[in-house]
């Protein structure tokens, strides 16, 4: 659907007829909670009426999509992005903005084909997969052989030796009640290159780690062990893993030449982006909130992970245009080098040490703009995890102006997990799922994806989420009277 470009630039009004976007009501339905939660009602539908009828987050979303684009570790994109997001928030008036350095790794993809020369000649859909050595010049020419996973490429004995192995690991369709099958299928974009050459193969293909596909391959992070012989590797468009296969099964020899340019380049300083709306009274207890500013160096970023970063930026602008300034601060955190090395959670963890026992929380959206359905939480102290939760549920209960949301124990995010150690309660923004990886790691991640709307919505349930968390009377997954 065209969207125009009038709208898009404005801010976005919420729609007050239930039909016209159903998840969204006009006032919250009234359901009982704790007396520490119920002193919350009215600020938190404060927040959400005023986030759904004015914010800017659209327009930061454009910007940094369509201005800068995607924003790799080491490339000059990821840098505008990281002086854009500075500049940004010292404009909407957040203290104590500024960057952090953060070392991370510079790899570049170049020029890049699949060829399949028998049984015909065709251009395959494919991307190199992130941290790859390259071929030669020449490229790599070899038959393919197919296997499914790790049990059957070991049952195939010598017969990988001087081929090229396609792991084709059907990714399942969105379940609604299990989630995606994103980590069962993974598995083989990370490791299957060492798999393969303890075969003796010569390169590694996977099938693209998605159940939906336009022929549109994905990419994302591979590795290699310290003593691996290091063999390329690449992902195809899942059509053309299925081709390959089908051939295969048919008994016809596939043979591909596969040319890669990729190369690792010595690491170089980039950073992650600071910004604060200070707390009231208790300023040096902390909750964190945001996302990972790089992206992979296809698409825009649009959903992975542009949208988390300007979520947690207009929310402590929203908040601050309210001067609703919680008792604690509330910190914005745009992680840089998520994407292939986890540079800047690690070096956040590192740096803020001594003040991780101040940590109230730490909250990563990292999983699209989609429609948000709540928030998972974890934490080392499985009893203060157990207490959280029951906050959380009674806290999205707040949130029912704008759909309906679930607490639940679970994974939190990438970014914000090397502060689990320290005791961190770590929850993940949750949205729903089911679009999510038709779009993840590939050209496809694109703003003309994301819903203004729903962005919206996202905005409202993690600003009004971040206030209560930093006013609460006790920190979250305490127990006190109220």
């Amino acid at each position: 659907m065209m969207i125009a470009s009038t709208l898009i630039a404005m801010t976005l009004i919420a729609p007050s007829d239930p039909s016209v976007y159903p998840e969204t009501k006009a006032t919250a339905e009234k359901t009982a909670v704790s007396p520490i939660f119920e002193r919350y009602r009215g600020p938190a539908q404060r927040i959400i009426t005023a986030a759904l009828a004015e914010n800017d987050a659209y327009r930061k979303l454009e910007e940094l999509c369509t201005r800068i684009g995607h924003r790799l570790s080491g490339s000059p994109q990821l840098e505008q992005a990281i002086d854009w997001a500075v500049e940004t928030m010292k404009k909407d008036g957040q203290e104590n903005v500024r960057r952090e350095k953060v070392t991370v790794p510079h790899w570049v993809r170049g020029q890049e084909s699949v060829t399949m020369i028998e049984p015909r000649v065709e251009r395959l859909a494919m991307l190199g997969l992130g941290g790859s050595i390259g071929t030669p010049p020449e490229g790599i020419t070899a038959p393919v052989v197919v296997v499914s996973g790790k049990d059957e490429l070991n049952s195939i004995g010598d017969q990988a030796k001087g081929k090229i192995v396609l792991f084709n690991n059907i990714m399942p369709p969105y379940d609604p009640e299990k989630g995606s099958g994103y980590g069962p299928a993974v598995q083989y974009r990370g490791k299957g290159a060492t798999l393969a050459s303890e075969k003796g193969a010569v390169a590694c293909l996977i099938r693209s780690v998605t159940a939906k596909s336009l022929r549109s391959p994905h990419t994302g992070a591979m590795r290699y062990g310290a003593n691996d012989k290091k063999i390329p590797a690449a992902a195809l468009s899942t059509e053309d893993a299925d081709t390959i296969a089908r051939l295969q099964a048919r008994g016809m020899p596939v043979v591909v030449t596969l040319k890669m340019e990729a190369q690792t380049l010595p690491d170089v300083l980039s950073g992650n982006v600071i910004g604060e709306l200070r707390g009231s009274t208790q300023p040096d207890e902390v909750v964190v909130i945001g996302g990972h500013i790089d992206s992979w160096d296809v698409g825009q970023g649009a959903h992975d992970d542009g949208g988390g970063c300007v979520m947690a930026m207009e929310a402590i602008n929203v908040l601050r245009k309210l001067n609703l300034i919680p008792r604690r601060t509330i910190r914005v955190v745009l992680f840089t080098n998520e994407e292939n090395a986890l540079g800047g959670g690690r070096a956040y963890a590192a740096d803020h040490a001594d003040e991780l026992p101040k940590h109230v929380a730490a909250v990563e959206a990292d999983s699209g703009v989609f429609r948000p359905t709540g928030y998972s939480v974890e934490c080392e102290n499985k009893e203060r995890e157990g207490v959280a939760a029951e906050q959380l549920r009674d806290l999205v209960t707040l949130l029912s102006s704008i759909g309906s949301m679930k607490a639940s124990t679970g994974h939190s995010g990438a970014d914000i997990s090397p502060m689990k150690p320290a005791g961190v309660i770590l929850m993940g923004h949750d949205v729903e799922g089911a679009t999510y990886f038709d779009y993840h790691h590939t050209q496809a991640d694109t703003i003309d994806k994301v819903d203004p709307q729903v962005l919206s919505q996202n905005v409202a349930a993690l600003a009004t989420t971040a206030y209560i968390l930093a006013d609460m009377p006790t920190r979250l997954g305490e127990r006190s009277n109220p």
